[in-house]
């Protein structure tokens, strides 16, 4: 069974830096595009990056020039660096791979507070 485990969050003061994983299971990671999301307090679950099969990557607007999405084949894990953090970019976040079946980690939560 296919599964992606997130890992990597905790608390970090504004303008720290964390970096999140995302470990699969059962399918490669180099196979399928992966992104990651992020849901915040009161809010709708949004789109943080995505990293597609070609390489490329794309990042919403609150999240560009601070935020680096990665993948290692050998170690079938995707990885999102964040630096610059500010308080907003505080939520749980998720893991997807997308394919005929899509699927979502279960989140790790990031705090981000002096």
């Amino acid at each position: 069974q296919v599964q992606l485990v997130e890992s990597g969050g905790g608390l970090v003061q504004p303008g720290g830096s964390l970096r999140l994983s995302c470990a699969a299971s059962g399918r490669a990671v180099s196979v399928y595009a992966m992104g990651w999301y992020r849901q915040a307090p009161g809010k709708r679950r949004e789109l943080v990056a995505t990293f597609s099969t070609g390489g490329s990557t794309f990042y919403t607007d609150p999240v560009k020039g601070r935020f680096t999405i990665s993948r290692d084949d050998a170690k079938n894990t995707v990885y999102l660096q964040m630096s610059r953090m500010k308080p907003e970019d505080t939520a749980v976040y998720y893991c997807r791979m997308w394919g005929s079946v899509n699927y979502w980690g279960q989140g790790t939560q990031v705090v981000v507070s002096s």
